[in-house]
């Protein structure tokens, strides 16, 4: 998956949902004739050129608008005015902004603070660095909120910090959901400790936002730092960031002056904290839109009872080449199963998801360190029907194996897993779990992060999720790094998976003191998904049409969507403690 594309669309997303809309609103909407500031020449004005922010080279005005403010030489994002960034994202008129009246706060009586914002409001046409109010996008109600950094760098002061506790605490009593243009350069010095105060502030609105199950997402764009990268840009339910953009507590400068370290090239960028699992993704401005349309269609489920919503009645049926042969494999030993399922030939997650589900949008990291490539998560929708998805992969060839440490979890992979876990059962969102792992990573690096904790937070957190949850052993299911993302519901197996309590060389090198013996341990250690059946660990098995592969993962795909639509449809009308506590009784049965 390439992290720098948030949106990643599959094959059977409804082509048209968004197209008659756009058709419609283009039709209406003006030509926008403004772009950002940016140095000019005289020569430069005649000729309507303007210069490049990364580049340095001189552009076509026009061209540039018609990109949304992306310069076609380099790529490079221009900064954006209010009423620009507006029109990329809300219907045509119809955003009604609020809280506008708003007086002028020099809490401290600074001298010549007053004139400054006098200043930076004839400059602007604003009348503080925040607009907010209420929009459509796609006929959806949002309150939007747009920082904009011509106005004292978007500095948050007493009113910037107002009108935005305001605006979520309207979104509250509306039950809307809030999307936040962050940028600014932090803090407003001249309000002192009072514009401290607006950091805990706008945090504690969005707690009681967030308390209402509704959905905040904030869009990090150049330069989001200082006090409100730590309060508002970074407690976003899904937070993304424009390409390039400059995202960062201390600013360059800042940490220059202050320590005298010079930072590394890249190193406070939008693409470095994907990397570092602070942000889900990367928006282009050509995506944005719809990315939001779809964050507010994937995040509607608050108190509702239904977890089979489909928007078709289509049937799977089996391919006339695969209906001849049989469902089930020819009988493998134990052993045979184990190298079937460690080969890297064999389908991956990602290879069933293609056919289950008609969109996947791959969120990223823990929010603390980094994000684990081993294992992925995000939403999909299953036939208009919204789940949160996590999924192990180990990689399709030597390169991507290593980037994917051959699919064993580290501690941050876990935490990953669990936060959009917990954001499903916030959003009422059901789980679909792909468990294909020979076990969690256990070097040191995974020791001083926490590897231990990490799998039993999962394991007392997924016990009590008040939402449908699915895991399927696809692969290998190697120990504790299997189960940290195997609580379910139920648990289903294909047919030549495995899972056991430890890998057979383990095994045997523990209770037999020979690791050569790993074929003899497979055999009694009773880890096949026969086995398993019988013994009551997992409800279904699933077929592999004579052994999974690049000819049957359709087909396999296509009975497991089946049948997740059926698991799905028999939690309709449950409550959440009910679905909970079914879950409880399962594993305390064992």
């Amino acid at each position: 998956m390439d992290k720098s594309q948030y949106i990643k669309t599959g094959r059977k997303f409804p082509a048209n949902l968004y197209n008659k809309l756009e058709e419609k609103l283009r039709n209406k909407e003006v030509t926008v004739q403004e772009t950002t500031e940016a140095p000019k020449t005289e020569k430069a004005e005649e000729k309507n050129l303007i210069k490049c922010p990364k580049c340095g080279k001189m552009v076509d005005k026009d061209q540039v608008v018609k990109k949304k403010y992306v310069c076609y030489e380099c790529g490079a994002y221009f900064r954006v005015k209010t009423k620009n960034r507006i029109r990329m994202v809300a219907d045509y008129k119809t955003f009604e902004p609020w809280f506008e009246d708003m007086e002028v706060s020099n809490p401290l009586n600074y001298e010549g603070y007053e004139d400054k914002l006098a200043a930076a409001r004839e400059k602007t046409g604003l009348n503080e660095a925040v607009t907010v109010g209420r929009c459509k996008v796609f006929g959806e109600d949002i309150v939007l909120g747009v920082c904009d950094s011509r106005f004292m760098m978007a500095s948050m002061g007493h009113v910037v910090g107002e009108k935005i506790t305001r605006a979520i605490e309207r979104a509250t009593e509306l039950r809307l959901p809030v999307f936040m243009f962050c940028c600014s350069g932090g803090a407003r010095m001249q309000e002192g400790i009072v514009s401290l105060m607006q950091m805990a502030k706008t945090s504690a609105a969005i707690k009681k936002h967030g308390d209402a199950g509704l959905l905040y997402c904030s869009i990090l764009t150049d330069p989001t730092t200082g006090g409100v990268t730590a309060s508002f840009a970074m407690l976003g339910d899904v937070i993304m960031a424009e390409p390039g953009a400059l995202i960062g507590f201390a600013g360059p400068r800042v940490i220059k002056q202050t320590i005298g370290q010079e930072l590394p090239e890249g190193f406070q960028t939008a693409e470095f904290l994907v990397e570092h699992g602070f942000v889900d993704g990367i928006v282009k401005r050509e995506n944005l839109k719809k990315t939001i349309h779809f964050l507010i269609k994937s995040h509607q489920g608050v108190g509702k009872k239904t977890y089979a919503d489909f928007n078709t009645d289509s049937h799977w049926e089996l391919s006339e080449e695969l209906k001849e042969q049989s469902w089930f494999s020819k009988p493998r030993s134990a052993w045979e199963k184990v190298k079937a399922v460690r080969q890297v030939e064999r389908p991956s997650a990602t290879d069933y998801m293609e056919h289950i589900f008609d969109v996947f949008v791959e969120a990223h990291g823990d929010r603390g360190f980094s994000d684990d490539k081993a294992l992925i998560g995000g939403i999909g929708f299953i036939e208009g029907q919204p789940v949160t998805v996590v999924a192990d992969l180990k990689g399709k060839d030597f390169k991507e194996c290593q980037e994917r440490n051959f699919g064993m979890p580290l501690p941050e992979g876990y935490r990953k897993a669990l936060r959009l876990m917990k954001q499903a059962e916030k959003f009422n969102r059901p789980i679909v779990s792909f468990v294909n792992t020979s076990g969690a990573f256990c070097g040191l690096e995974a020791e001083e992060r926490g590897q231990g904790e990490a799998i039993a937070r999962n394991l007392l957190e997924m016990s009590g999720l008040k939402v449908p949850v699915l895991c399927i052993l696809i692969g290998e299911g190697g120990s504790g790094g299997a189960l940290a993302t195997a609580v379910g519901n139920e648990v289903w197996m294909m047919e030549n998976a495995t899972y056991s309590i430890l890998s057979p060389e383990g095994f045997a090198s523990i209770l037999w003191k020979d690791s050569s013996r790993a074929q003899e341990a497979s055999e009694v250690m009773n880890i096949t998904a026969q086995d398993l059946k019988r013994l009551g660990v997992i409800e279904r098995i699933i077929p592999e049409f004579g052994g999974a592969d690049n000819k049957t993962s359709a087909a396999i795909a296509g009975y497991m969507k089946e049948h997740i639509k059926e698991f799905l449809e028999k939690y309709n009308g449950k409550s959440g403690e009910e679905i909970a506590l079914e879950r409880y009784d399962r594993f305390r049965s064992f």
